[in-house]
C-alpha cells in the first residue's frame, strides 16, 4: 500500500501538471488517472481520485510525514487524518516545511490515539504555525449534509441521518408529527415507526400517512402513495404468459427476495408490501436470439440490460445501470443490437 500511494503520486504528477490550469477540470487528465487507478486498485473512481489527492498531499506538502509512512512508522489512518486537518494550510513553504517537521517529529507516537484525540494532537500543531488553518474554525453552517446509507444497512431498513438549520429541523419535526396524527390510536406501529413511515411518505409528496389499523371503516385507512414511485420488475422467460399486475397472495411462505439496485436485497415481506402499497409491476422478458434492427434497443430490451447489469460495468464503478448510457462493444452495425454487444457504462 505504501509503494501504491508512491506510484499513484507518481502517475498524477505526470499526468495532471500543476500549472495546467485544467488539472482539476471534471473531463481532463485528473479524471482519466482516476479511471485508470479506480481500474487497477478495483475501487469507484471517487475512492481513487481521494487517493490520488492524498499522495499528491504527502508529496509536495508533507514529504517527511511520507517518508515515515514509507518507513512503516505511521499508519494510513495517521496520515490520512494529518492531509485532511492540514488541508487548509496556505501554500507557503517554510510554513508548510514547519508543520511537517512538527508532525513528524510525533507521527510515530500518534498511532495509539483516538480519532478524537489524533485531531486534536494535529490540530495543536497546525494552531502553533497556522491558526487561522484549523478546520474547527469554520462555521457550524458548513457541516450542514444529509447522508442515506447504502451498503452496510439491514436489508430491509436503511439508515438516514444528518444536520440541518435548526429551523428546518424543527419545521421538519412538526410536519411529522402532523402526519403521524393524523392516524387512529389502533394503528399497530410505535411513534417511533409512525414517524420513520411519515417521512417516507413526505419524500413521496403523500398529504397523509395511511393508518394500518384493522377497522375498515377507518378514515384514515387506504395507500398514501408512498410505493408510488416504485417499479418491481419480474423476470421472465420470453415464452411464458404475461406477469399479472398484482399477484395473488401466496398460500405459503414464499422463498423469494428482491433487489433493489444495485445491490440491497429486499426481504419478501418488504416486497409483499411494496406491492400491496400500489408498486407497478414490470414483466422483464429474456430476449430472442434474433438481434433488433436499429441501433438504439428498444425500451424492452434497454429495460432487460439495467436488470442485468444493475450497475456500470466499468471495473470498480458503482453507478447505477438505471443512470447509466446503453453501450455497443463492438460498433453499430458492425455489432448488433443484441444484449451480447450491448453493456450499461456512466459517462
Amino acid at each position: 500500500m505504501r509503494g501504491g500511494l508512491a506510484a499513484i503520486a507518481e502517475l498524477t504528477s505526470r499526468r495532471c501538471d500543476k500549472q495546467n490550469e485544467r488539472a482539476r477540470w471534471a473531463c481532463d487528465g485528473w479524471d482519466s488517472v482516476a479511471g485508470e487507478v479506480a481500474c487497477a486498485l478495483g475501487v469507484s473512481p471517487k475512492k481513487a481520485s481521494a487517493q490520488m489527492t492524498l499522495s499528491l498531499t504527502l508529496r509536495h506538502r508533507l514529504p517527511q510525514v511520507a517518508a515515515l509512512y514509507a518507513q512503516g512508522k505511521v499508519s494510513y489512518r495517521v496520515i490520512s487524518t494529518i492531509a485532511w486537518r492540514t488541508h487548509f494550510v496556505d501554500d507557503n513553504a517554510a510554513l508548510l516545511d514547519a508543520i511537517d517537521t512538527a508532525l513528524a517529529q510525533r507521527a510515530a507516537a500518534f498511532g495509539e490515539l483516538s480519532d478524537y484525540k489524533l485531531d486534536h494532537a494535529i490540530d495543536y500543531w497546525v494552531s502553533r504555525h497556522d491558526p487561522d488553518a484549523l478546520r474547527t474554525t469554520q462555521t457550524k453552517e458548513r457541516t450542514r449534509d444529509l447522508y442515506v446509507g447504502k451498503k452496510h444497512d439491514d436489508r430491509d431498513t436503511t439508515a438516514v441521518w444528518g444536520r440541518l438549520y435548526a429551523s428546518d429541523a424543527a419545521v421538519l419535526d412538526r410536519r411529522l408529527m402532523q402526519l403521524v396524527a393524523g392516524i387512529c390510536d389502533d394503528d399497530p406501529r410505535s411513534i417511533a415507526e409512525r414517524r420513520a413511515d411519515a417521512l417516507g411518505a413526505l419524500a413521496a409528496g403523500a398529504p397523509r400517512l395511511a393508518c394500518r389499523c384493522p377497522r375498515p371503516d377507518c378514515p384514515a385507512a387506504g395507500n398514501d402513495g408512498r410505493a408510488a414511485g416504485v417499479v418491481i420488475h419480474v423476470l421472465t422467460d420470453a415464452t411464458a404468459p404475461p406477469a399479472p399486475t398484482r399477484p395473488s397472495p401466496p398460500q405459503q411462505k414464499p422463498e423469494t427476495v428482491g433487489l433493489l439496485a444495485p445491490d440491497k436485497i429486499i426481504p419478501t415481506p418488504l416486497l409483499v408490501e411494496l406491492i400491496r402499497s400500489g408498486a407497478t409491476i414490470s414483466a422483464v422478458r429474456t430476449p430472442t436470439d434474433t438481434p433488433e434492427p436499429g441501433y438504439v434497443p428498444s425500451a424492452k430490451l434497454a429495460e432487460f440490460l439495467r436488470c442485468r447489469d444493475l450497475t456500470c460495468r466499468f471495473p470498480g464503478c458503482e453507478q447505477p445501470a438505471e443512470f447509466c448510457d446503453i453501450d455497443h462493444t463492438t460498433a453499430h452495425p458492425a455489432g448488433p443490437t443484441h444484449p451480447s454487444n450491448l453493456k450499461c457504462l456512466c459517462r
